[in-house]
């Protein structure tokens, strides 16, 4: 199981043909519906965090925000780059690091696009990087799985066929992670691939402590994309907003 299994695995065709399918008219009405919660001032700096291809970054553009998107996947910022417009750009750049201070109103992480990481400590560095790319009084919204409930429907087994290709999906827990094991025949390559993906199983509990830590305040937690009320044993999802504290 590689370190970096997040920027091997992001950079392949294979990834983006597997994920092809995930529901847009979903992400898109979970975009509307989330800028009717947080109602951004014209002109506001967004940055979508771990944008991809940018499916999102585009759709908050074409609102009129100045939005920003930063991936750690080149292949995936390359593709992105072909939409960019004079209120939309794109950066190959890891979350891990500083990216530009006191700069964005919003940072928005999308789909469980956060908790790859070896370490506590890369991914304590990640959120301090956020809140440093706040203003005060900026907000972060972090769209994550909700474990309890990710441990109950967790599927183990499937195959898929995507063209020529065949995909065998593996998917396991233990007390820290959830993991998802993804074997790849591609006739057209001599040799089979596999890939596993593997995700923090960070609570409410533990975003408040981390947040906390780098002086982000949660105020608003919901649990599906239409914004219901969070039940830790029935809700899908685990969708928290904070905001940077002001400066005193």
């Amino acid at each position: 199981m590689q370190e970096t299994w997040f920027k091997d695995w992001f950079n392949t065709p294979y990834y983006h043909q597997l994920y092809k399918n995930r529901d847009e008219k979903e992400a898109s009405n979970f975009i509307e519906k989330l800028i009717k919660q947080l109602s951004p001032a014209e002109n506001s700096k967004i940055l979508d965090l771990a944008c991809g291809k940018g499916r999102h970054s585009l759709q908050l553009a074409e609102k009129g925000f100045e939005v920003t998107g930063i991936d750690l996947s080149e292949a995936s910022i390359n593709e992105a780059l072909k939409s960019e417009q004079p209120n939309l750009h794109f950066y190959t750049h890891d979350m891990r690091l500083p990216f530009w201070i006191n700069y964005f109103d919003y940072v928005f992480n999308f789909f469980t696009s956060f908790g790859y990481f070896k370490t506590q400590r890369e991914h304590l560095n990640a959120i301090q990087s956020i809140a440093q790319s706040l203003v005060p009084g900026g907000k972060f919204v972090i769209d994550f799985l909700n474990c309890a409930y990710a441990e109950d429907q967790i599927i183990h087994n499937n195959v898929e066929q995507i063209e020529d290709v065949h995909y065998t999906i593996t998917r396991w827990y233990d007390n820290n992670k959830f993991y998802k094991k993804i074997i790849i025949e591609d006739p057209n390559v001599p040799q089979t691939l596999a890939f596993v993906e593997m995700v923090q199983k960070f609570t409410l509990a533990d975003f408040r402590q981390m947040f906390n830590a780098n002086g982000l305040k949660v105020y608003k937690v919901f649990g599906d994309y239409n914004f219901s009320s969070y039940d830790e044993k029935n809700s899908p999802r685990l969708i928290i907003i904070a905001e940077k504290k002001e400066v005193v």
